[in-house]
């Protein structure tokens, strides 16, 4: 997927501010394991396609829908695992209450407890591309649908699951 070019005047740049502020919202959620900020990022109806990411390392992953769904699962498997999303690289266009975003983000996991220990190496770390469709809702904008696809990985994708 292709992002157009922009450049931005005053008011498209509070929506690309806010925009960007939802998007490290729901990384900071994973990081965290923070329920209540994942939830701030997403509307009732959200769906997360970790999918093709997942595939791409052979892992099977269905899209997650509602909210409630998506919370639960991502805080249950991302929040116990030390791990860092960094998203940069942002694009956007809005369209009235409605938006559309592109983004890059690397994810950094580590095995609970071990990503602080300098010896340790066991890791997965992927460069993800992030493709978001957003609404309003009211000052803030929230993600309606995240669909996450891998550019490349490292490491054992066995730490994602949290294996030993």
């Amino acid at each position: 997927m292709t992002a157009p070019s922009q450049s931005l005047d005053a008011p498209e740049h509070v929506d690309y501010t806010a925009i960007s502020d939802t998007l490290y919202r729901y990384a900071a959620g994973l990081d965290l394991g923070d329920a209540d900020l994942l939830t701030s990022a997403l509307t009732e109806d959200a769906t997360v396609d970790l999918g093709p990411a997942m595939r791409r390392i052979g892992y099977d992953f269905p899209p997650l829908t509602p909210r409630e769904s998506v919370v639960t699962t991502l805080v249950g498997a991302v929040g116990p695992l030390d791990t860092s999303h960094s998203i940069s690289n942002i694009r956007t266009t809005v369209d009235g209450d409605t938006a559309q975003a592109w983004a890059y983000a690397q994810a950094q996991h580590y095995l609970p407890g071990l990503g602080s220990q300098p010896d340790q190496t066991r890791h997965a770390l992927m460069m993800n591309r992030y493709h978001a469709q957003l609404v309003r809702d009211g000052n803030r904008w929230r993600i309606r649908s995240l669909t996450i696809a891998n550019a490349w990985f490292d490491g054992d994708p066995g730490v994602l699951l949290g294996a030993p």
